[in-house]
């Protein structure tokens, strides 16, 4: 096979978005703007209200009380699906970092021939973080419960408060206000900082070359996969789980970072295929795709493994106050999500297992790209299903909710690619790239 020196590498992969590109990021957002201007005529014409009045009538008693307060139906969709789509597309980025770190603390070589695409992936943390405080400042009434005034205060006024919720009270150490954003503000932070210090590092070994910063690069990779592993778990636990407050799984945070490390992988594969394809990423082969299908296939099976060890232990101790959030997917609100819970499984294992079973599979760009897409959808679904039942109740919709997907997946590729294009595709100093040039599986 025909090599790349470092020089040639460095002139022949610059990246150069196109205006035709640049149109189509903007077409999608453009779609999105429209799908979302439907969905909210929908709403408005009156389109929710009986399903409005199902799902009270459905969630009864306390709980729809609960489900009066706050804003109306529309803005809730607007704010839920913002915190939906905002929480999925940051968790894909800080990924770009995570896959990146652990590659360098494992003296990985074959990676390097995709090591940029990660490392552009984190261009999202913080325009991600940025909007997750504004809607949660905005919006936490609406996504949730846990933030209403008065439901962990047992008297008011001296009397008995109706509102009290002594479940919820029993977590107010945890969840509060003040503490809670304190620890968002902590886990954006250290998300954002090695995002960037990794990324100086990676530009610096460009420019000046050596070992140095390849060194600092295992080193502050190390430290942040400590960090992470603590600030993943307790991310998922806070914009998460913390919205079925009266529900609890002590896997939940390996579920959640199941879903978006599989997502990323996805993401970086779907991305070299494209820049192969667009005659970049020349030293790139089908060893390198077939050891990212192999990532997505094994993480597919880790993901499903983790969702039916969950879902098993809670349907066979069938307690209610954790069989309840699966009544909610499965049967609740006259089988609005019973559906979409079966489909995120075939999306999610099946389609992945049997596509990404074979050795040939896993080298063919067409299905590696197929499967790609399809874990896309299929885990930003996933997290639909975590945050919809407990929220919207019978009063979840799409086309709200796909239009703002839409206009993230545009804003997200204008951002990415021209990080992408910041800097050479391949990290022309690196001592691992001639192995990375030479992989064989």
């Amino acid at each position: 096979m025909a090599t790349l020196t470092h020089h040639e590498s460095a002139t022949a992969e610059q990246l150069v978005v196109t205006d035709g590109a640049r149109k189509t990021f903007f077409a999608i957002i453009a779609a999105g703007v429209l799908v979302l201007i439907l969905g909210i005529l929908a709403q408005v014409m009156g389109w929710g209200a009986e399903e409005h009045a199902a799902a009270a009538h459905a969630a009864g008693g306390h709980a729809a009380a609960a489900h009066e307060e706050g804003s109306s139906t529309l803005v809730k969709r607007i704010l839920v699906s913002l915190w939906h789509s905002n929480v999925f597309f940051l968790g894909v980025s800080t990924i770009g970092t995570v896959f990146m770190a652990i590659n360098y603390v494992a003296y990985a070589g074959w990676s390097v021939m995709v090591k940029r695409i990660s490392e552009a992936l984190s261009a999202w943390i913080i325009p991600g973080a940025v909007i997750m405080l504004v809607v949660f400042l905005v919006g936490r009434h609406d996504i949730f419960h846990w933030t209403h005034e008065g439901i962990m205060d047992k008297m008011v006024n001296g009397k008995p408060n109706p509102g009290y919720d002594a479940i919820i009270a029993g977590k107010s150490g945890f969840l509060n206000l003040p503490f809670y954003l304190i620890r968002t503000v902590v886990y954006l932070a250290i998300w954002a900082f090695f995002s960037y210090k990794l990324r100086q590092l990676s530009l610096a070994e460009d420019q000046l070359g050596g070992t140095i910063w390849f060194h600092k690069s295992v080193n502050a990779s190390a430290l942040f996969l400590v960090l992470y592993a603590v600030t993943s778990s307790m991310s998922a636990w806070d914009w998460v789980m913390s919205v079925d407050t009266h529900w609890f799984s002590t896997m939940f945070g390996w579920y959640v970072f199941a879903s978006w490390w599989v997502s990323g992988i996805a993401a970086i594969a779907l991305t070299a295929i494209f820049l192969k394809q667009a005659g970049y990423l020349r030293a790139l082969t089908t060893n390198h795709l077939h050891d990212l299908g192999k990532l997505m296939f094994g993480f597919s099976i880790f993901w499903t493994y983790v969702w039916f060890a969950q879902f098993m232990l809670i349907w066979y101790a069938n307690l209610p106050e954790e069989a309840v959030y699966y009544n909610q997917r499965l049967g609740g609100y006259e089988g609005r999500y019973t559906g979409m819970f079966f489909f995120n499984i075939i999306i999610n294992f099946v389609f992945p297992f049997l596509g990404l079973m074979t050795r040939d599979a896993k080298r063919q760009m067409i299905i590696m790209k197929i499967v790609c897409i399809a874990i896309l959808v299929g885990h930003w679904s996933d997290f639909y299903l975590m945050f919809m039942p407990a929220t919207l109740r019978g009063e979840n919709g799409f086309l709200i909710e796909i239009g703002i997907a839409a206009i993230f997946l545009g804003a997200f590729l204008i951002l990415f690619t021209r990080r992408l294009a910041s800097a050479s595709l391949v990290p022309v100093n690196h001592p691992f790239l001639d192995e990375s040039i030479h992989h064989t599986t």
